[in-house]
């Protein structure tokens, strides 16, 4: 199986395999195995899980005021906020309850009060990455001023962004740092200019999750120690979830807006999976079976490994490419493509300065 990096993935434009596949006999197989009902005993299970480590990381928040103690503690907590938002993630899929309203409640006590991002503004991004992924002009996930996932893209960049985008192989793994800032800011732009059923509640929760984070930090910690905690933790919050989510799409196959690719294929080819391992699983929150999830996004996370077999033998059937890569040679070859479609900017810039 040819990588992104040897070209097969990271191309644009209109050609795909020949095949007679069709998604509706491949759901029929995942169906048939009980894999898309809703499991909300599992999402119940990781709800008690991840409330207990959040509450354990309060806790050592008033047991001294060491940096010894509070800087791996701001590490443990960046990774429970990465847990919860799997969580709001699972519940946005409708994964784990019948009724969407009980979906509902869940994603924004995970999100609004416990994250402190809006619960509507990451639905309404995420069903348009899920409709069209990796497609220009209608995937909100790579319509990103500081990235660029095309040459075209990056002649286009002007300004910072032309410098950021012309070195981006090297900034990527540093700009994910100000991740979880930016989910805030697109969560304050989409509240104040969308209007939804659960908007107030969605402002409401957000005051008050500032109002309890901050204060709880600042009133165990002091001033200065709360805010190095509060830089280290929001720092790595958002680098994790954001190197968890990179590998699921970037360098893979990058479509036109007016590509005609059928719903099976865009799903599979646009991704890329992580291989499988308990603990590899436990780290991505299940999002390391991309493929899977963009295939069934209502199935829940502890199905995907059997739906994994199911896919991965059906892809082999039909001569579809099925792409899945360590979690090192993911970021390799997100790195890789990133610095190919750069490479333009670079070399007018040599060209100028020559």
């Amino acid at each position: 199986m040819q990588s992104p990096s040897q070209g097969r993935h990271a191309v644009t434009g209109h050609k795909r395999p020949q095949t007679k596949a069709s998604y509706a006999e491949l759901k029929r197989r995942i169906k048939e195995h009980g894999l898309l009902e809703k499991q909300p005993g599992f999402v119940t299970g990781r709800m008690l899980v991840t409330f207990s480590l959040l509450g354990l990381s309060v806790a050592l928040l008033f047991i001294t005021k060491s940096l010894w103690l509070q800087v791996p503690n701001a590490v443990f907590m960046a990774l429970v906020f990465g847990h919860i938002g799997f969580i709001a993630h699972d519940v946005g899929h409708r994964q784990g309850f019948r009724k969407p309203r009980t979906n509902d409640v869940i994603g924004l006590v995970h999100a609004n009060l416990l994250l402190g991002m809006s619960f509507g503004w990451w639905l309404d991004k995420h069903n348009a990455h899920h409709a069209n992924p990796n497609q220009h002009d209608l995937d909100p996930d790579i319509d990103i001023g500081v990235i660029a996932f095309s040459e075209e893209d990056a002649l286009a960049r002007r300004g910072l962004f032309r410098f950021l985008v012309r070195y981006q192989a090297i900034f990527f793994f540093p700009m994910l740092l100000f991740q979880a800032w930016t989910l805030r800011i697109g969560s304050i732009s989409f509240l104040l200019n969308h209007r939804w059923r659960y908007r107030k509640v969605e402002i409401l929760l957000m005051v008050l999750h500032a109002v309890l984070y901050l204060g709880v930090i600042f009133g165990a910690l002091g001033f200065w120690r709360g805010l190095l905690f509060i830089v280290i933790q929001q720092a790595l919050f958002g680098f994790y979830l954001a190197s968890v989510f990179a590998p699921n799409h970037k360098g893979m196959l990058v479509l036109d807006a007016d590509a005609k690719i059928d719903f099976l294929q865009q799903q599979i080819l646009t991704a890329r999976n992580v291989y499988a391992h308990r603990l590899t699983n436990f780290w991505y929150g299940g999002l390391n079976f991309q493929i899977e999830h963009h295939l069934f996004p209502t199935m829940a996370r502890n199905k995907l490994t059997a739906a994994h077999r199911i896919v991965k033998q059906f892809c082999t059937d039909h001569g579809i490419p099925y792409y899945e890569t360590s979690i090192f040679g993911s970021y390799r070859e997100i790195l890789q493509y990133l610095h190919h479609v750069s490479a333009p900017l670079r070399t007018r810039g040599r060209a100028v300065s020559s």
